[in-house]
């Protein structure tokens, strides 16, 4: 492979809006496996750019590391087939880490909601008028809003 035909690690996480520490960390992960010039070096293809940009949105979207490894094999694209149902497996994976993750995410933002309810009372109940309340997570007033 030629240096025209791959690009170095730098260029290949700005392709990607990544850093070159987030790439390496991905390979140590086994979410990415480079491949290695002559002298040592780090060179990504196209599919490997398309394949961060996918571990990128969704990691952003919210699935853990953990998440992702369970799914990389799928990461390749790989078109399904209604007819022949050719991918329905992969699908099903897909879904049922999506869904765990979507339950954990819920139950934590449950916890957050109680206890950000508890601190909001005590504060009142402690502190009474010195400290307004906290504005509502949408950051708007009433008065704002009009």
């Amino acid at each position: 492979m030629t240096r025209e035909d791959g690009m170095r690690i730098g260029d290949a996480a700005a392709a990607a809006n990544l850093t070159p520490r987030a790439l390496r960390y991905y390979e140590q992960q086994g979410l990415l496996v480079s491949r290695r010039t002559l002298s040592g070096h780090r060179e990504y293809e196209k599919p490997d750019i398309r394949r961060l940009r996918t571990l990128r949105e969704l990691l952003e979207a919210g699935l853990t590391i953990a998440d992702v490894r369970s799914i990389a094999h799928l990461l390749d694209p790989m078109p399904f087939d209604p007819e022949s149902r050719t991918g329905e497996p992969e699908r099903c994976e897909v879904a049922e880490v999506s869904r765990r993750r979507l339950a954990e995410l819920d139950d934590r933002i449950q916890r957050m909601t109680r206890l950000r309810d508890t601190l909001a009372s005590r504060i009142a109940d402690r502190f009474g008028e010195l400290f307004e309340a906290p504005p509502c997570a949408s950051g708007q007033d009433s008065d704002q809003a009009a």
